[in-house]
């Protein structure tokens, strides 16, 4: 048995967004726990669709003592202050100090980390706990898809294993993959070898999904790569890819990939191969983008045939990639259209829901809702809004990507435009519309709804697409800007093409 360290720290950094994650965001709870420390860690992520609960219960179950150091996450935003960074990391140093000596480190990572003070969160994270346990011991940590693999992060990781699904159904998986990893070098050799590839064009979130082409392709490759060179013995450790985070102004934005092992030619054969595969598909990584206007029409229009419900997402306002999840560009569109018996969420807009709850059921209110940050100089949308069901925002997501997790986002209420027939769902807190609970929780059942508005820009699909008729992707104002044309950078490394076939970037 052996002692094992776990932790985390986890935040998706969009440089463009308006609001920073500060040490507030990372303590409180929302659909993921709240900071965790020592032992209350264990039972504190038990059930959740995370990385370190798979993992802290593979290690346990094959027999090691696990050791909780600390976890946190915050919402996708702006910096992480460097206020935030450095008291997590006196956490991290306190207890590797404290609580050793271990014999292997497992880390819950996210991998597109952006500090006030270091563009590489995670890069500098390892580096300090490197520091504090040396270079031989080994780490092993958990990555999320949309992590900016650094070179860094590569070298100084014993092996990183990422997420291989877009919608992310896999997280808790990963973590046991990489539990099941670090258990195994421990007991045999560790990887002598590390193949490291960046690819040079950016690919936007909304064309990175796994449900559909190029990517489901390229994904089944790296399961074969993984597993194919493992049973003819060839050396292969893991593979990982990260299509990358495209929202960061940092050097190390975009595609890239890791391959461990202790054959040299296997290794840099299996990376070799997976970048042109990459590399192969480019064209491929791009799609139709609708604007509000011709989206909420498209949709009235195929709604009067279908006989599920015409998915609108709104890609740019997507709270999973740092986006504000007020903006009313979409709402205002399917009202200015008169979208009857449309449904928009979630409007994160405490105010309005806090003035929802107070009004009543069945009351009407006039008032604005939405725009609260008012990104792009946007304004509320103010109407006679009945109040047709409030709640306290307390639920358990039952969907693939948010199953088990506890909601606790406030006052929520479902609003309606009496003029239009277009409701909003109303949230206190930024949450992406992935789960079909959060519709639930103020009584629509999304299945029965003919146009459903979506603050997402790809999660939503692993419990939303089954049910939609026809999935259209909107492109509204909001912090995500989808095509990285339109992102003012200023730090990415030269040569590096913007988007799939695009231009190359050579600097500001």
């Amino acid at each position: 048995m052996a002692r094992i360290a776990v932790g985390g720290f986890q935040h998706e950094t969009n440089t463009f967004a308006p609001q920073q994650a500060t040490w507030e965001e990372f303590v409180r709870a929302d659909a993921w726990p709240p900071l965790l420390r020592g032992p209350e860690m264990i039972p504190g992520v038990e059930g959740f669709n995370i990385p370190i609960a798979g993992a802290v219960k593979t290690l346990a179950e094959l027999g090691h003592e696990v050791v909780p150091l600390s976890w946190a996450a915050a919402a996708p935003a702006s910096y992480v202050t460097e206020d935030a960074f450095e008291r997590m990391w006196a956490l991290f140093d306190e207890d590797l100090r404290k609580l050793g000596p271990f014999d292997a480190i497992y880390l819950d990572l996210h991998g597109a980390m952006v500090a006030e003070h270091t563009e590489d969160g995670e890069g500098e994270l390892l580096k300090r706990i490197r520091a504090i346990v040396g270079g031989a011991m080994p780490i092993v940590a958990s990555l999320d898809y949309h992590a900016n693999l650094t070179p860094d992060m590569a070298a100084l990781a014993t092996a990183l294993v990422g997420y291989r699904t877009y919608p992310h159904i896999d997280m808790a998986e990963t973590g046991r993959r990489a539990a099941g990893l670090l258990d195994k070098l421990m007991r045999e050799k560790r990887p002598v070898y590390r193949a490291y590839r960046q690819l040079d064009f950016l690919i936007p979130l909304v064309w990175q999904c796994t449900f559909i082409e190029p990517a489901k392709s390229i994904f089944d490759l790296v399961d074969e790569l993984e597993a194919g060179e493992k049973s003819h013995n060839q050396g292969i450790v893991s593979v990982t890819h990260t299509p990358g985070f495209p929202p960061a102004d940092i050097a190390q934005c975009g595609p890239a990939l890791v391959v461990y092992g202790h054959d040299k030619e296997a290794v840099e054969a299996a990376a070799d191969k997976l970048a042109l595969a990459v590399k192969g598909q480019e064209r491929a990584f791009d799609g139709e983008l609708l604007d509000p206007d011709a989206a909420a029409l498209r949709a009235i229009e195929l709604a009067k045939t279908a006989r599920k419900p015409i998915v609108l997402a709104d890609v740019q306002d997507n709270p999973g990639a740092g986006g504000t999840s007020d903006t009313i560009g979409l709402l205002a569109a399917l009202m200015r259209h008169k979208a009857k018996g449309a449904v928009i969420g979630m409007l994160v807009d405490e105010e309005a829901a806090k003035a929802a709850v107070a009004t009543g059921e069945g009351n009407v209110m006039r008032r604005g809702i939405g725009a609260v940050v008012g990104y792009a100089g946007e304004k509320p949308v103010v109407a006679d809004w009945r109040v047709v069901k409030v709640s306290d925002g307390k639920f358990t997501g039952t969907g693939p990507f948010y199953g088990g997790a506890k909601f606790q986002i406030g006052p929520m209420a479902l609003v309606t435009d009496e003029a239009s027939g277009v409701s909003a769902v109303l949230a206190s807190k930024r949450v992406q519309a992935a789960d079909q609970e959060m519709f639930r929780a103020v009584g629509v059942e999304p299945s029965t709804v003919p146009i459903l508005g979506l603050k997402s820009t790809v999660h939503f699909r692993a419990d939303f697409q089954p049910i939609a008729e026809t999935i259209l992707v909107v492109q509204s104002p909001g912090a995500h800007i989808t095509d990285p044309m339109e992102m003012p950078y200023e730090k990415l490394r030269k040569g590096i093409r913007l988007k799939p076939m695009g231009p190359v970037f050579e600097g500001r």
